[in-house]
Parts: C-alpha cells; sequence; structure tokens
C-alpha cells in the first residue's frame, strides 16, 4: 500500500528519540553522540559546517557507518553508537536515521530542525566557504 511522504515521515519518527538541536549539542560534547552532516556540498559551503560534525554525503551515509562493513570510516565502532543525522531542515535526516536503525545502529535518530535550526538555535557552526 503507497503512502505519502508526511506519513512515512510519521511513521518513521515514530521509532527514533529526535533530539532538539540543545540536547544534540550536549549529547556531542559529552561524547555520547555523533553528529553525522549528511547534506551536500553546495548547502555545506554556503552554510558552513557544525564543528566536530563527521561529514558524510547520504548516498553514502550506511556504506560508512556499518559497524560490519569493508567501508566503514573509523567512528563507525558498533552497532551501540549514538549517531545524530543532521541534513539542512530535519526531513531527510529521519529517512536517514531509520535506515540505520535497519542496519542495526539502534540509537541512531536525527536532529529536528537539522542544520538551519542548530544555526538558529546559535550553536555553534564554523564560517562558510567563499
Amino acid at each position: 500500500m503507497a503512502v505519502t511522504i508526511d506519513e512515512l515521515l510519521e511513521r518513521v519518527r515514530s521509532g527514533l528519540d529526535r533530539l532538539a538541536p540543545p540536547e544534540a549539542h550536549a549529547a556531542a560534547a559529552a561524547g555520547d553522540a555523533l553528529l553525522v552532516d549528511i547534506r551536500y556540498a553546495a548547502l555545506r559551503n554556503r552554510d558552513g559546517l557544525i564543528p566536530g560534525a563527521l561529514v558524510v554525503e547520504r548516498n553514502e551515509l550506511e556504506w560508512r557507518l556499518d559497524p560490519l562493513g569493508s567501508h566503514r570510516v573509523p567512528e563507525a565502532v558498533s552497532h551501540d553508537l549514538r549517531v545524530v543525522v543532521v541534513c539542512n531542515e530535519g526531513y531527510a535526516s529521519s529517512l536517514a536515521a531509520a535506515s540505520l536503525h535497519q542496519l542495526g545502529l539502534h540509537r541512531a535518530t536525527d536532529l529536528i530542525g537539522g542544520f538551519q535550526a542548530w544555526r538558529a538555535a546559535g550553536l555553534p557552526v564554523t564560517t562558510p566557504v567563499g
């Protein structure tokens, strides 16, 4: 049965412990979460980066974060890793976090409102390129 994107988002978000920007900032600062920025390069160059966030383009996310995968990043150490996926506005990140759950990353979640909410909250952002 087909669903709308809004229905799909509601469904996947019901299984996520989504974090507001201050919560994500505190979790990352405490070493309890890995922020993963999946925005494409043009947005990162335009708006800047979250200091300390791991940049992994969306189309590579599962390959880079699968703890058992041959193409994983060094940070992908276990299925217990708390990954907080960051997109631009908090939509694509929900779907990405749900995909990580399917790989067994049961603590994966996303940032409510994405990078734009992070910046609006006055949290640290690097200066954009150019």
